[in-house]
């Protein structure tokens, strides 16, 4: 059973960084595709970065060249730095991850980021 929990949201202030991690359980994110969404007050889920096994990093437009996915194998964990945030980086933002194998997604339940102006 894979289990994905995320950690290091908060309140924070506009600029500065943030870290966000994602620990799994019963999955390996190194053989995955894996990634980060977050979905803004009144809006759908939307990619913020994804990585595949290979090591292809994308991000979303909004957030490119700010926002930096990696992934410690070792540990099993995804990061997420976000760097400069803004306020419109508000939201909830889960770890996603894709096991090509078995064509199955899973999802963590998200951590809460709120950055105030």
């Amino acid at each position: 059973q894979v289990q994905l929990v995320e950690s290091g949201g908060g309140l924070v202030q506009s600029g500065g960084s943030l870290r966000l991690s994602c620990v799994a359980s019963g999955a390996k994110f190194d053989i995955s595709t894996v990634g980060w969404y977050r979905q803004r007050p009144g809006t759908q889920r939307e990619v913020v970065a994804t990585m595949t096994a290979g090591d292809m990093r994308d991000y979303a437009a909004s957030v490119k060249g700010r926002f930096t996915i990696s992934r410690d194998n070792d540990a099993n964990t995804l990061d997420l730095r976000m760097t400069d945030r803004k306020p419109e980086a508000t939201g909830v933002y889960y770890c996603y991850l894709y096991k090509r194998c078995s064509d199955e997604r899973f999802w963590g339940e998200g951590t809460q980021v709120t950055v105030s102006s």
